[in-house]
């Protein structure tokens, strides 16, 4: 099975605490992460055509497939355990309702959560579950 790439805003204490959580509830180790800031983060918007000062949401690339925002929010909890997944659900809204709801929380995330200097540096633990430079 072919991993599925996450690409986050890496300074980001949502987006790594959500990461975090991602690693938790991936028992098939379908995901791989990458800081939209990093290197490979970079690489792998310019191959999708995605200009990196455009984007500062979530990225999920799947089976040569690119998802943001809400979309990409949704296919994760798909493929999480527990009962994340019906989550999914919502897919179904139109596109202008969902994103409308993560664009609100991405707007407010660095003042509701923080933000760090530096972009998340995985323990040795998780390392193998993000893409080098």
């Amino acid at each position: 099975m072919e991993k599925k790439t996450i690409l986050f805003d890496g300074v980001c204490n949502l987006c790594n605490k959500a990461v975090t959580f991602i690693i938790d509830h991936d028992p098939k180790d379908q995901f791989r992460f990458a800081a939209l800031q990093s290197d490979v983060g970079v690489k792998l918007l310019d191959q999708h055509g995605i200009d990196p000062q455009e984007i500062d949401s979530i990225v999920l690339l799947e089976n040569d497939e690119v998802h943001i925002k809400a979309s990409a929010a949704l296919r994760i909890a798909k493929n999480l355990s527990g009962a994340w997944p019906l989550l999914y659900a919502f897919v179904v809204l139109p596109k202008f309702l969902t994103n409308s709801v993560y664009d609100f929380i991405a707007r407010n995330r660095y003042d509701w959560f923080g933000k760090k200097d530096n972009c998340m540096i995985p323990t040795p633990e998780l390392k193998s579950k993000f893409l080098d430079n």
